[in-house]
């Protein structure tokens, strides 16, 4: 149990310095600094070298690690995908809205699908990404801001003027989800507002700002609850736990297992992967060739490497709520602490097969990991997930798993450490066990 505890706690505060997708990307890559990375530049030329650990930042919000095999070119790849982005509230241009008193709200856009009810009446902040002007008006300069104090909270309204709130309200986000931020003497006082506390937080002048990604997260920690520590709770554990997985297990998986292991963190999961950094874009199927020919093989020994691969993609699964059995599939609905979950959809929502479920579950076997099923009830249609939108860039094998969760897009959702911790298991066995027949 001190395993778990440790690996559950490594975790929160991997969750708490990742309120948004840049911020989880500047974590994994410090952590890969730390590990021994050498960060590569895409626009230069790759050295790359046998037994080498390299990593890429995509766009600031997606990255991408390798741990060269002493190996053939055309060996092959482990790969464990997830994505950093999660759904929130991102701040439009312009943002500040003055209403009676003086009250200054923001004007923000949903970004993915939270679950809206979950934001109101939290102690918010805001992160992001923001542009400066440089001397190179096609290189501006990058910086990361984050409020570690409540700035924002976004208020309900009384029960007293909609008495039927607790039986259905639908919501706009337009209209009910702006969050507020002060209250002003004067009107002038709000228009620009923003770009000003931001400009304050990075100690830069206001025109030196070209335009932002700010985001609203909950200041809220993560943290552990029930009688022996059983569940963790935070944001965006759908797929920072899946990341913090993945990337624990590459950081501290020793040996040559004869293939190439890859983490590969995408963006815009939660909007559809259609990005430059996201899993419907060529980044990791690019970076993987270049590795190839940096090694000195060839276009074939790259599509005989992709051939030898075989692909886990984490993203969390359903756990079976308690209070809503109906919604789940009479005998595949997985449970908190029963271990990772293999993800199965007859529409191939899911990359997963027979095959690709058989590798996964065979290494849960020899990690000494338990592993369970998820199949949607047929009467509820499922999500996708990053595994068949990779496989539009490269033909691979490969699984789709994930932990069981309550309250997923919640704005704090809900997960067993003990899963956490058999996980981080089960994907070292992936990056070390010498399995695989090479061809």
């Amino acid at each position: 149990m001190q395993e778990v505890n440790i690996i559950a706690r490594d975790l929160m505060e991997f969750l708490d310095k990742s309120p948004v997708n840049f911020y989880a990307a500047r974590t994994v890559a410090s952590r890969l600094d730390l590990a021994g990375y050498t960060r590569l530049d895409p626009a230069q030329a790759w050295d790359i070298k046998p037994g080498g650990k390299y990593y890429v930042v995509k766009n600031d919000s997606a990255v991408f690690a390798v741990n060269v095999a002493d190996a053939a070119p055309s060996a092959g790849f482990r790969i464990i995908a997830a994505h950093s982005d999660s759904p929130t509230f991102r701040i439009k241009p312009h943002p500040e809205m003055v209403s009676d008193g003086g009250v200054v709200k923001l004007n923000v856009e949903v970004y993915g699908g939270p679950i809206m009810y979950t934001w109101f009446d939290r102690p918010l902040s805001i992160a992001g990404r923001v542009v400066l002007r440089s001397e190179d008006p096609l290189r501006p300069r990058v910086e990361l801001v984050k409020f570690d104090r409540p700035l924002l909270t976004i208020p309900h309204l009384a029960i007293h003027f909609n008495r039927q709130v607790n039986e259905g309200n639908r919501l706009s986000a337009q209209k009910d989800l702006l969050p507020v931020i002060a209250i002003v003497k004067e009107q002038a006082e709000a228009k620009g507002m923003l770009i000003r506390l931001v400009a304050e937080a990075l100690g830069c002048k206001v025109d030196d700002i070209l335009d932002f990604d700010l985001s609203l997260y909950d200041t809220t920690p993560a943290c552990l609850v029930g009688m022996n520590d059983e569940f963790v709770t935070s944001g965006r554990l759908d797929d920072l736990s899946m990341v913090h997985a993945a990337l624990t297990a590459l950081t501290e998986s020793d040996g040559d297992c004869g293939q190439t292991r890859v983490m590969a963190i995408f963006d815009n999961e939660e909007t559809g992967s259609g990005t430059k950094q996201g899993a419907a874009s060529p980044v990791l199927a690019n970076m993987l060739r270049r590795i190839v020919e940096s090694l000195g093989g060839s276009l074939e020994d790259f599509d005989r490497s992709i051939a030898n691969s075989f692909m886990v993609s984490a993203d969390n699964a359903h756990a079976f709520h308690p209070n809503y059995g109906e919604k789940y599939d009479p005998t595949n609905h997985p449970v908190p602490g029963g271990g990772p979950v293999i993800k199965i959809n007859a529409r191939c929502k899911y990359m997963t097969d027979a095959d690709s479920s058989g590798v996964f579950r065979a290494i849960c076997e020899r990690a000494g990991v338990p592993c369970q099923t998820f199949v949607n009830h047929s009467d509820v249609p499922g999500g996708s997930t990053l595994g068949n939108i990779l496989t539009s860039q490269m033909d691979l094998r490969g699984v789709d798993m994930g932990n069981a969760l309550w309250a997923m897009h919640s704005v704090r959702e809900t997960a067993s450490a003990l899963d956490q911790a058999y996980t981080v298991k089960a994907f070292k066995e992936f990056f070390t066990a010498f399995s695989f027949k090479i061809k």
